[in-house]
């Protein structure tokens, strides 16, 4: 029944009889009650105060328990949870970045269940020393005299910053050309002025030389700082001198040289796929810079961290620096780190190690993705109201890496009959398991090399439930 009544502000539902209406509800999601509580109370308030500014008429009582039915779901949906990557990009920084291999988030729950070593030692009973043994380990892996782990990568570059341009030496040279934004908003410069550093810029956005960096350098100068343009590239009429160049001129006027790489690769590249081969902490090192550092959770294929690496003295001032216990890593964070970093060290000779990323990038579309397709196809092939079918795509590293770079991929392409295209997305995002995918030439494609294997049937499931409840 509706209230009728010409008074507004009669029609606006009591919090306590809404309340009521969604117990009856079926399938409600299982949100607490506190949070279903709060909506409706919310909900109920700005229908008063619309009715106030004579901006909001109240709606029937059945369609306001609808709305609100509705915000209730939308709510639930934004909670972090499992989502099937269908769009052909593998570092996708909004679904999480890259996975993790199993074992690693096996060793991430037992360590979160239960209590753990992270500073205790084992064998003389006192305080341990925290992530010494992941420091061991990603010492060896990326050839440094040492290494240390922060929360991310921008926060690694802060603690270089703040280490090692500081007091009277707290400018740091830059060529214009590497003033890059990370993403989300963050720039380098601001990066960099956040730490108390002062930034010298040096060169013109496309041509900066040896030269310009050795006019720059003065009594103030603290260090000299290269950021690889990971996600982005230069072509035409450009320069820039070598890491080999650069550090000879840091020896020679005694000043260290620090480059960011960001991507944070530790084998080749374009051995995994026909792609260009980004540059690793490794090579970086064997250059000769003094301190590098890269992301845990791009082309590493671990947990969101930043790595350091590099001398040991720098790296010893680093975590004696008051400002890096505010960033970093808990006990899960470097339990993934350290799983991830054993996968690649079991990993010899040509071995590749086992990690997802890994996978997706080095599978084959012949051998790994066109019988996947094909089994897919067939799941789906008495569905009435969708047309299906395969086409050769191209998918991308993500994650601001490797933008040039083009991986030949296979798409399950499908063209509804029965609703729109966009109907289609939104009805895959709304399940319980829900699937991203992208629009192209007029059909809604899910990249196979981004999806596991172990979830193809769960996207047949959600297409078959899709249009067999239409």
């Amino acid at each position: 029944m509706s209230d009728k009544s010409p008074n507004p502000f009669a029609r606006i539902p009591a919090v306590d009889k809404v309340l009521t209406a969604l117990e009856k509800v079926a399938d409600l999601p299982p949100l607490p009650q506190p949070l279903i509580t709060d909506l409706v109370r919310k909900t109920v308030e700005k229908m008063r105060d619309g009715v106030k500014a004579g901006t909001t008429e109240p709606g029937e009582f059945e369609d306001t328990v609808a709305s609100i039915r509705s915000e209730i779901e939308s709510l639930y949906r934004s909670r972090i949870h499992p989502v099937i990557n269908g769009t052909g990009v593998c570092i996708h920084t909004n679904l999480g970045r890259s996975p993790l291999h199993p074992d690693v988030v096996k060793a991430i729950a037992g360590v979160g269940q239960f209590y753990n070593n992270i500073e205790l030692n084992l064998d003389s009973g006192e305080r341990g020393k925290r992530g010494g043994f992941l420091e061991t380990c990603l010492a060896t892996l990326i050839e440094a005299e040492s290494a240390t782990v922060t929360n991310n990568c921008a926060a690694a570059l802060i603690l270089m910053l703040k280490h090692l341009a500081n007091g009277e030496k707290n400018e740091v040279i830059i060529s214009r050309g590497e003033l890059v934004e990370i993403g989300g908003g963050f720039r380098v410069p601001e990066i960099m002025e956040a730490s108390g550093a002062k930034l010298v810029e040096v060169g013109a956005t496309n041509k900066t030389s040896l030269a310009d960096y050795e006019k720059a350098i003065g009594p103030k100068t603290g260090m000299l700082l290269k950021v690889h343009r990971s996600n982005f590239w230069m072509d035409g009429f450009t320069e820039e001198p070598s890491t080999e160049d650069l550090v000879a001129l840091g020896k020679q006027h005694e000043l260290p040289v620090v480059e960011d790489l960001g991507s944070g690769a530790m084998v080749r590249t374009d051995e995994l796929a026909p792609i260009q081969q980004e540059p690793t902490a490794t090579e970086v090192l064997r250059r000769g810079v003094d301190l590098v550092c890269v992301s845990g959770d791009k082309l590493f294929g671990g947990p969101q961290a930043g790595i350091i690496a590099g001398r040991a003295d720098l790296v010893a001032g680093i975590k004696k620096e008051p400002f890096f216990r505010a960033l970093r890593c808990d006990k899960m964070i470097l339990t993934g780190l350290q799983e991830t970093v054993l996968a690649y060290l079991h990993a010899s000779g040509s071995e590749k190690p086992p990690l997802p990323l890994i996978r997706m990038l080095s599978a084959s579309v012949k051998e790994d993705l066109r019988p996947r397709a094909e089994s897919i196809l067939e799941g789906l092939s008495d569905v009435e109201g969708l047309e299906c079918g395969t086409v050769e795509t191209i998918a991308r590293c993500g994650g601001g890496t490797m933008p040039k770079s083009e991986i030949p991929s296979l798409a399950l392409e499908l063209n509804p009959t029965t609703m729109s295209l966009p109907k289609l997305a939104q009805r895959l995002r709304e399940k319980d398991v829900p699937v991203m995918g992208y629009v192209a030439e007029d059909r809604f494609r899910l990249d196979l090399r981004t999806i596991f294997p172990e979830q193809d049937a769960i996207v047949v499931q959600n297409l078959l439930e899709i249009f067999r409840k239409d």
